[in-house]
């Protein structure tokens, strides 16, 4: 039971998922297409819920939405199911692939046995393609992977009910009804208008008001939590940023991508300089990854470290608040 699956290799795996599913129907839309109608750019702050006893940083919405947003604004169906028990699972996924159909599964990555050592640690919002099964193997299209590879029956349940924050409950989606064609335009609006409102939304743990509220946190993490809980804190907050796929600088990257794409898709050439600009904070980002490892890895030679990288954070918020409302006005 295989189904002729093309895999393609992306730099994130909820936007790889829906790019490849549409591309097996025969749609060509590209992962920063995707991720920008989906509106995939955020930031979220949440405190009182913990990952690795360490509060959780987002560059990204949640796990599903993006396929949601897409899918609603293109004119696509989609199904989802989550279930209670694995046995259920596995006989709807099944199912699935027996009417030649692949599926889109949330996992948890700590158990994922084809992922290097160092990047399994307990993250329940990956994704991932189910195209077939052979013998008591099922075959995985996973887009941040080079190629395809596999997992027993056994080690596909153990991730597919994975427990911790944001346990996945078994979830598969897939779509089941497309249009004849996908209209962009108004999509590519939605998308954009939505990103700029999570951007600029006016509460303090979303957007640039919670990159400014984590900044002062990072300032009073070392006095208040100790060192080794401050090097923690800032640990998760580079890891959800630049190893687990949640976004950071290489969101800002594909956002600048789609920017560049939907450019002459809406006649709106203004967004062709509007990405190179997205490219540069993405770099800064990257900057602010490094820096804050230096950190945490006790390599900085900065006696002022912590609020050094505060800094950085302060800056990169003023500078996508600049960006964000340059952007909305330039769609208005």
């Amino acid at each position: 039971m295989k189904i002729n699956f093309t895999h393609h290799q992306t730099a994130h795996c909820e936007n790889g998922v829906i790019s490849n599913l549409l591309k097996h129907q025969g749609y060509e839309v590209s992962e920063p297409m995707v991720f920008g109608i989906g509106s995939g750019l955020f930031f979220v702050y949440l405190p009182f819920l913990k990952v690795n006893y360490a509060p959780v940083f987002s560059y990204r919405p949640m796990p599903g939405l993006i396929f949601k947003r897409f899918a609603k604004r293109v004119g696509i169906q989609i199904k989802s199911h989550k279930f209670k028990h694995p046995e259920e699972a596995e006989k709807v996924l099944e199912e699935e692939l027996r009417k030649n159909n692949p599926v889109g599964l949330q996992v948890g990555v700590f158990n994922l046995t084809y992922f290097p050592d160092e990047y399994r640690f307990h993250f329940n919002a990956h994704n991932m393609v189910v195209y077939g099964k052979e013998d008591d193997r099922y075959l995985i299209s996973d887009p941040v992977m080079e190629d395809t590879t596999s997992l027993s029956s056994k080690e596909l349940s153990k991730v597919r009910f994975a427990k911790g924050a944001f346990a996945p409950k078994g979830h598969m989606y897939y779509p089941v009804s497309y249009p004849e064609q996908l209209e962009l335009d108004e999509a590519i609006l939605k998308g954009i208008k939505q990103t700029c409102r999570d951007m600029l939304a006016p509460v303090p743990i979303v957007g640039v008001k919670a990159m400014r509220l984590v900044a002062k946190k990072i300032r009073k993490w070392p006095a208040k939590k100790g060192t080794k809980v401050a090097n923690h804190y800032l640990g998760q907050l580079v890891r959800m940023q630049e190893e687990i796929g949640t976004g950071g600088g290489g969101f800002r990257f594909i956002y600048a991508a789609f920017l560049q794409e939907a450019a002459p898709i809406i006649n709106k050439p203004v967004l062709r300089e509007l990405s190179t600009e997205m490219t540069q904070i993405g770099d800064a980002w990257r900057d602010f990854a490094v820096d804050a490892s230096r950190i945490y890895k006790q390599r900085s030679s900065q006696t002022d470290g912590y609020n050094q990288i505060a800094d950085q954070l302060v800056d990169l918020s003023k500078r996508e608040e600049a960006f964000f409302k340059e952007l909305k006005q330039a769609i208005a």
